[in-house]
């Protein structure tokens, strides 16, 4: 019996799902801005944020934000993998399209992802997956981020043969 790979069961178009609320805390802003090289008061200075920053408090990088994406698709993959029972291959970054940063994510803040696959199109090595991708900041009326993440989803294990 061939196996088919999970996402080949999903449609152009469709919600995938929405992931659970991560509250963003200091802690986590902290070890990105350390793990990154990125130590900004904005960022990481509470202190210089409430005296200094139109935002009266620290808030995330954007590419923190952007990070949590790896998180967020997983959860809602995984949800919308449920009651697969084979499959075979496994997905790869590609890249992404259109990253928009459009709402800074404040301390404190709880922040969720809604994914839509857009399209599916054959790639020499697999098949080439975009996604539309929105993190929501909870209770806030604008994202705070947008974009088009393309996932390259390998079937046979070979790269560039």
């Amino acid at each position: 019996m061939n196996a088919i790979s999970p996402h080949q069961t999903w449609n152009e178009g469709q919600l995938l799902g929405t992931s659970g609320w991560l509250k963003i805390d200091q802690n986590r802003i902290d070890g990105f801005g350390h793990l990154t090289d990125d130590i900004e008061p904005l960022h990481n200075d509470p202190d210089w944020c409430r005296d200094n920053s139109p935002f009266g408090k620290t808030i995330a990088h954007g590419f923190l934000t952007l990070s949590m994406l790896t998180r967020f698709i997983s959860e809602i993959t995984l949800n919308a993998l449920v009651g697969t029972t084979e499959g075979r291959g496994f997905p790869l970054n590609y890249g992404f399209d259109k990253i928009r940063f459009i709402a800074p994510v404040s301390v404190g803040s709880r922040i969720r992802c809604l994914a839509t696959l857009c399209s599916r199109s054959t790639h020499r090595d697999g098949d080439l997956l975009r996604f539309d991708v929105t993190i929501e900041i909870d209770g806030e009326e604008k994202p705070a981020l947008t974009a088009e993440w393309l996932t390259l989803w390998v079937t046979d294990g070979t790269i560039g043969a």
